[in-house]
């Protein structure tokens, strides 16, 4: 495989997002609302930014979290929600969507248009996800009996889910800006070395 001239190799790349990715773990440990400061949300929207052919942008994030989402279920959970979790296949479909975000809007990344990208995949992530946690029957936390189905029960539902949403923001804007930013300096290191050579 062929190094671009226009950026550093696809093999940088995927063990960048996959070193990343590793930093998931730990924070799924805190079983809290800390959990959700990961890099998956930044791990899309850098793929979908850099890996070309098309489809390797959509596959190896996907695939990450599937491996990533598999230890979790065995080491932290012990499989007490079986191989995966209740509606992990909706939650994929998100990240889905988040890395078409990252192809379509981070063509030319800046730091306005990451910051941008990373509010824009939070909310998505947090609107979409809370309401199938409602709509699957998700419980009430004040009375931990399940929601009512109805507009209360839904804006309780996006309420108690807010904390968890505000650490995926920080997460993906955090790991997105390390991500472009060590991806950007090896871009800029390889077209020293090749003035220099």
């Amino acid at each position: 495989m062929s190094i671009s001239k226009k950026q550093p190799s696809f093999a940088f790349l995927l063990l960048l997002i996959t070193v990343i990715a590793l930093m998931r773990l730990p924070m799924e440990a805190t079983k809290s609302s800390l959990a959700n400061f990961t890099p998956v949300g930044a791990m899309a929207l850098f793929a979908g930014s850099c890996f070309k052919p098309w489809w390797k942008a959509y596959l190896f994030p996907l695939l990450i979290v599937f491996i990533g989402d598999l230890l979790i279920n065995t080491l932290i959970y012990k499989g007490q929600y079986g191989l995966m979790y209740k509606g992990w296949y909706w939650i994929y479909c998100i990240y889905i969507v988040i890395t078409f975000i990252g192809q379509y809007f981070l063509t030319r990344p800046g730091i306005s248009k990451i910051f941008l990208s990373s509010i824009g995949s939070s909310l998505l992530f947090w609107m979409v996800a809370d309401f199938l946690v409602w709509a699957g029957g998700g419980t009430d936390l004040r009375t931990m009996q399940p929601l009512s189905r109805d507009l209360s029960g839904l804006l309780q539902c996006y309420w108690q889910g807010l904390p968890y949403a505000l650490n995926f923001l920080l997460g993906t804007s955090v790991y997105a800006c390390l991500l472009f930013g060590i991806s950007h300096l090896a871009f800029r290191q390889s077209k020293t070395l090749q003035t220099i050579h």
